[in-house]
């Protein structure tokens, strides 16, 4: 027999499904990255219209059946609405729930990366810092989570307070990341890094990497 429960997470897609319902990918606290089916979501008269979008942070009432997840009820705490309205916003946005997307798995434990996201997502809508270095920290901090990228930066040519800048990306938790700025030159020398590191360690390909390059 199925159940109810309640889980708390962030839409990292969601998908037309059937004549009027959705599909979303779900990354929660509870149980990793889930599939969550939403009955009727895009009736333009459904309780569940606004919930069933990406970026919807909340919390998600759902029926556990054998294979799937069935929504009941959605209680948004976070729309991030400001980035539906921003092109470049919501392509680093978009761009950062892929990358959540490819590397987190169900039944995981995935708060981290639920921390980083959410985390990642609000320093996108803060003019104090670049949103060129959201996304490096973003990238170095996913693949340190991932365990999938060397700590040890001694041999990398790169100036000191680049190399300052990616010990405290590793040695940081998430809600402290997006705490401080770099010059252009320190900026340059992480964008040398990260675009090696990706070549190195991150195998999928990201449709909204793509674009945010072709806008850059």
């Amino acid at each position: 027999m199925g159940q109810t429960i309640t889980v708390t997470g962030m839409i990292l897609a969601a998908y037309p499904y059937n004549d009027y319902d959705k599909r979303l990918i779900v990354l929660t606290k509870e149980r990793g990255k889930i599939t969550i089916f939403a009955k009727g979501a895009r009736r333009q008269n459904s309780s569940l219209l606004a919930v069933c979008n990406s970026f919807v942070f909340g919390e998600f009432f759902v029926y556990e059946g054998r294979s799937s997840f069935n929504l009941m009820q959605a209680k948004a705490i976070n729309y991030f609405s400001e980035l539906s309205t921003d092109v470049e916003g919501a392509c680093y946005g978009f761009y950062f729930c892929e990358v959540a997307e490819y590397y987190t798995r169900e039944a995981n434990d995935e708060i981290l990366m639920l921390k980083l996201l959410y985390q990642s997502l609000r320093a996108l809508l803060h003019t104090h810092i670049p949103r060129e270095l959201v996304r490096y920290i973003y990238e170095l901090k996913t693949l340190v989570i991932n365990g999938e990228c060397p700590v040890e930066f001694e041999e990398l040519e790169i100036g000191p307070s680049a190399r300052y800048a990616l010990n405290f990306i590793v040695s940081s938790p998430p809600e402290k990341l997006y705490t401080f700025t770099v010059s252009e030159e320190v900026l340059k020398e992480l964008r040398f890094v990260l675009h090696r590191w990706r070549e190195l360690y991150m195998e999928g390909k990201f449709k909204s990497l793509e674009i945010l390059e072709e806008m850059s």
